[in-house]
């Protein structure tokens, strides 16, 4: 699987297509306005909702293959694959897109809120399905989210407005979304979401703090997998090793405790870390930054 775009950022979509630039952690995007755009497998490292009148066929999503549908939405949480290989054309879309970075909603009401908007997992097994008045609401709600971008920072309570509205338009994709899926199981199979689920509950169940970090042995073993098989699927879905996805998950949830305001000493504790220095030795390697060089980029933003 060859990933054509990494979205590591909520304006690195943006920018491919050449939409407008908006804020630095929040890009709402109107296909309609863009025109004729390339088709793109991505690598999704931010949250992100894709509204559109007609998917491309055979999208992927996940290890999963999608075909289109009239008034869809599909959602992504970081580290997620979702899209379409380039294969040299170009198309006309029609729809919206909301993205975000993590560190935008972390300690907030809506970042409190976000694991359980279970619609950002790959449980779902086909995109959703909306009506004529469920497309109109969330239309309106992503054109007023785009113009209070418009407004830039000069604006009082400018940020806290674009959350609210980001928590509304995910309020309403969770009613649409338990309308469509609410009464039906979740794919048992479907690997990456049960590998999600694994490392969620591992610290959400403060597993870190005795056993310490997560290893690709203990997941395979919750997935029932031996570690060789299971390292073949997730490589051949993500295009990178078990271990990898562990550490870009445990360090996405180390920016959103630093951003939150704990010390570094706190969150390598916190995270399972026995050393500080490990804490560090990791989220250079992942990252190319130390904590403090993390840190003190976000203050300058």
């Amino acid at each position: 699987m060859k990933i054509d775009l990494y979205i590591n950022e909520a304006n690195d979509y943006a920018r491919d297509i050449g939409a407008p630039v908006l804020h630095p952690h929040v890009s709402v995007i109107h296909y309609d306005e863009v025109g004729a755009i390339r088709h793109t497998l991505n690598r999704i490292n931010c949250f992100g909702i894709f509204m559109q009148d007609e998917f491309p066929e055979d999208l992927t999503y996940g290890v999963g293959t999608y075909h289109d549908g009239d008034g869809s939405m599909m959602a992504y949480s970081p580290g997620q694959i979702g899209g379409k290989q380039d294969d040299g054309t170009r198309r006309q879309y029609h729809g919206w897109v909301l993205l975000f970075d993590s560190e935008f909603i972390n300690g907030t009401a809506t970042g409190q809120k976000i694991e359980h908007y279970e619609f950002f997992s790959y449980h779902s097994n086909e995109a959703l399905v909306l009506t004529p008045a469920e497309k109109d609401i969330l239309n309106l709600l992503m054109a007023n989210l785009r113009g209070e971008l418009e407004m830039r920072a000069q604006a009082f309570g400018h940020d806290d407005i674009i959350r609210n509205y980001i928590q509304l338009i995910l309020d309403y994709c969770n009613r649409y979304y338990f309308r469509q899926f609410g009464n039906m199981t979740a794919d048992g199979s479907d690997i990456l979401s049960r590998f999600q689920q694994v490392l969620t509950n591992y610290f959400s169940r403060g597993m870190q703090k005795t056993d310490g970090l997560p290893s690709v042995k203990f997941c395979a073993s919750e997935l029932c997998l031996s570690p060789s098989y299971f390292g073949d699927i997730i490589r051949s879905a993500l295009g990178e090793s078990p271990k990898d996805y562990i550490r870009n998950f445990i360090i996405m949830r180390a920016k959103n405790l630093i951003l939150s305001g704990k010390t570094i000493v706190q969150v390598a504790d916190e995270l399972g870390f026995e050393y500080p220095q490990h804490f560090t030795r990791m989220f250079k390697s992942v990252t190319g930054l130390t904590p403090r060089q993390f840190i003190d980029l976000q203050r300058k933003k």
